[in-house]
């Protein structure tokens, strides 16, 4: 049997049951719980043993649990009930875009990104940019744009984390099985994969492609593990962000270039073309390489390119840009500049950047040069991004710079706890889904009691505390660990104790080690006998990030100190699963960033979106959400240039705000037992935030700023005002 057939044969489902493997191959279940409580409720102990992967329970589920549920009348009605939904979800007659832009739906957009975040099954994502791109995916899907995404399966994932007794970080990588994955390859006329190629210095690289179904979104995956490519080739794509520059431009170019082609051979001709970060600004290349091939000039090439291309940049820093050496160019392009009709010194000054170790060819540099639009993804980022690239428009003011700014947004379904959706469902309205930006919808957070909100909250809670401890159980049964680390992995935790959540990437700038700055005040404060406090660590360092590898073992040195008592937890292995446990089940999201050095985040978003209170430095998108009273603020909206002095006034502010005002008001109830003051804050947190920093808010802005400009200029030639030089 073929991969094809064997992914698509309903697993030897019972007849009744056999549209189970449509929804196991569709990642619409991820942010749909009656779906999900479908595939938990046929036997809920493997369903947590798969890990929340339905391919992989369909394959090893017994069948006599599905036989039972095959004759059960309340699973069947969740079934029948469950399957309407999804097939008119995926008709999708009356969609948003639809009813604004029907004119429009035969324009695709091509959507670029080096990882996407779906769902914890699929580890083909690092971090925040990974998640976002998912986010987008899904949110494009609810919308009905006529989006198409291209990204890699990488073969061995993003790797588990594993804590060491001393702190340290160890990174393990596991291989990837496709049979236990959602994606399907996609096959060629004679049935065999389909494959793309790009050349690389003396030889051509194929990429097989792989489709994944993201509701009505079709995503693209491409993956060197393929027959004829030598071993070396074999491994490009294993692996997220290596820092093997000769790997890391081998990926770049197979995903600007080999993501070109993989459209044309699908048979897309998409009418926008976004590129989410610079890694896959290699495609403005091909793009006009083929422009060229048609018999246009080179110059004329690049504004048709750039009339059709949107590039969204996430870097507030330089050295977070992606910068190649010349050599390596000359090593990876002599061959291609002159398919562009280009000599060498033209084409290393599309992108040449003076470094303070000698000149390089800059990827941002590259996607400016070729996009006609492009933005930062918060109002400051927009700011600084505006300053940071002022040089490429040196006629203009740094204000008129031409770069705006769409600030980052959240998933809903995704993101929200399911018995939050049930409460909105009875105070918002039965449709409220359908009004997700609508802030005068989310109004209606203020009709929900406060016992019914606050009862959902220690639900959350509880459910937390006991995943940790679940947790730290089987790692104790698995043997091979310390005593202490058991305790280091929150089996004291109390789910009625104030717990601050700090989840996230472990890059220095993000300061995780802030609140231990002065240990004896901390433990003053998370000691009190009526009124507890305990934080909870979790994130990954880039494996080779060792500034970032010496925060973690900070951190844990810490979290490890007896004279906590347990208050102060490390999480291993931060993933999407852990994520949504943690921002629907602590009281107060804790940021840290080193101001102006978070383009945006997306974490907080999530947490507020589940009545969780943001404690954050004004960077990023908390600068524009914060109003006073719907969380709280560390610092001032000011910047230091001196980093010793902020990580002073930043550090005085949030301990002084945890003592005297986070603390007392969580811990002050009037009536009931209820803290009336502190819940009054949630709904504002919910009310406020939901609609504005959700991710439809943010794909219509996408659309209507950026999409439907594109595809109105189409590719025909233009010379477009205020191009970089």
């Amino acid at each position: 049997m073929d991969f094809r057939a064997q992914t698509l044969n309903n697993f030897s489902l019972p007849r009744r049951l056999g549209r189970l493997s449509e929804l196991a191959y569709n990642l619409w279940w991820t942010w749909t719980p009656d779906a999900q409580r479908l595939f938990a409720r046929i036997d809920p102990e493997l369903w947590e043993q798969s890990y929340h992967n339905p391919v992989q329970f369909l394959r090893q589920v017994a069948r006599p649990h599905l036989n039972a549920v095959a004759q059960d009348r309340y699973f069947l009605e969740l079934y029948d009930r469950t399957l309407r939904a999804f097939d008119r979800y995926m008709q999708g007659k009356s969609t948003w875009f639809l009813q604004h832009y029907a004119d429009q739906i035969h324009h695709p957009i091509a959507y670029f990104s080096t990882e996407f975040g779906l769902h914890e099954t699929l580890p083909i994502y690092a971090g925040g940019l990974g998640v976002l791109s998912g986010d987008h995916l899904k949110e494009a899907s609810d919308l009905g744009l006529p989006l198409v995404a291209v990204g890699f399966l990488y073969t061995r994932g993003y790797f588990v984390q594993h804590i060491s007794e001393d702190g340290w970080q160890e990174a393990r990588f596991q291989r990837l099985r496709y049979e236990d994955l959602p994606v399907v390859p996609v096959l060629n006329d004679d049935g065999q994969p389909l494959t793309v190629s790009v050349a690389l210095p003396g030889r051509e690289v194929l990429a097989r492609l792989w489709e994944i179904h993201v509701g009505r979104v079709p995503l693209y995956l491409l993956d060197t593990d393929v027959d004829g490519n030598t071993d070396g080739d074999r491994e490009l794509t294993a692996r997220l962000y290596t820092s093997d520059l000769e790997a890391r431009i081998s990926q770049e170019i197979i995903l600007g270039i080999g993501g070109v082609r993989a459209l044309r051979a699908l048979g897309y001709n998409p009418s926008v073309w976004h590129m989410n970060e610079g890694h896959s600004a290699f495609m403005g290349l091909e793009r006009a390489r083929e422009i060229v091939a048609a018999g246009h000039p080179f110059e004329e090439a690049q504004e048709m390119v750039r009339a059709a291309t949107i590039f969204t940049t996430h870097t507030p820093v330089p050295a977070g840009s992606d910068e190649f050496p010349l050599w390596l160019m000359d090593k990876y392009f002599a061959a291609f500049w002159p398919q562009l009709g280009l000599d060498r010194e033209a084409f290393i000054n599309i992108a040449r950047r003076e470094m303070s170790w000698g000149e390089t060819f800059s990827m941002p540099l590259l996607a400016f040069r070729f996009s006609g639009r492009r933005n930062g993804v918060s109002e400051l980022h927009g700011q600084v991004a505006r300053k940071m690239w002022h040089f490429l428009w040196p006629e203009r003011s740094e204000s008129e710079v031409p770069i705006t700014s769409i600030t980052n947004g959240v998933h809903t379904s995704t993101w929200l706890a399911r018995q939050l959706h049930i409460l909105f469902r009875r105070y918002l309205g039965r449709d409220w889904l359908e009004h997700l930006d609508d802030p005068e919808m989310w109004e209606g957070v203020e009709s929900i009691p406060d016992e019914e909100l606050w009862a959902v909250h220690r639900h959350l809670k509880r459910k937390l505390v006991f995943y940790i401890r679940d947790r730290a159980r089987r790692q104790w049964m698995r043997g091979g660990v310390h005593p202490v680390q058991v305790i280091a992995s929150g089996v004291l935790l109390d789910p009625y104790a104030l717990t601050i959540g700090f989840a996230r990437r472990f890059a220095t700038y993000k300061r995780a080690s802030l609140i231990l700055r002065d240990f004896d005040r901390l433990l003053a404060l998370i000691n009190q006998p009526n009124r507890p406090v305990q934080i909870i660590f979790a994130g990954k360092a880039h494996p080779d990030d060792h500034p970032g590898k010496m925060l973690i073992q900070e951190v844990y040195r810490a979290v490890k100190k007896a004279e906590n008592g347990g208050r102060l937890v490390f999480l291993e292995d931060y993933d999407m699963n852990l994520a949504r446990y943690l921002v629907q089940g602590v009281d107060v999201w804790l940021n840290t960033p080193r101001r102006p050095n978070e383009a945006s985040g997306t974490s907080g978003q999530k947490a507020a979106l589940n009545g969780v209170l943001n404690f954050s430095v004004l960077d990023g998108w908390w600068r524009e959400g914060f109003n006073g009273q719907n969380g709280w603020a560390i610092g001032d909206d000011v910047d230091f240039d001196d980093p010793t002095v902020q990580d002073q006034r930043d550090y005085e502010s949030l301990i002084s705000t945890l003592e005297n005002e986070i603390v007392p008001l969580y811990y002050h109830r009037v009536e009931n037992g209820l803290p009336r003051e502190w819940i009054a804050r949630m709904k504002a947190s919910i009310r406020t935030l939901a609609p504005q920093f959700s991710m439809r808010r943010m794909v219509k802005e996408y659309t209507e700023r950026l999409y439907i400009p594109a595809i109105a200029e189409g590719e025909e030639p233009s010379v477009l005002a205020g191009e970089p030089g």
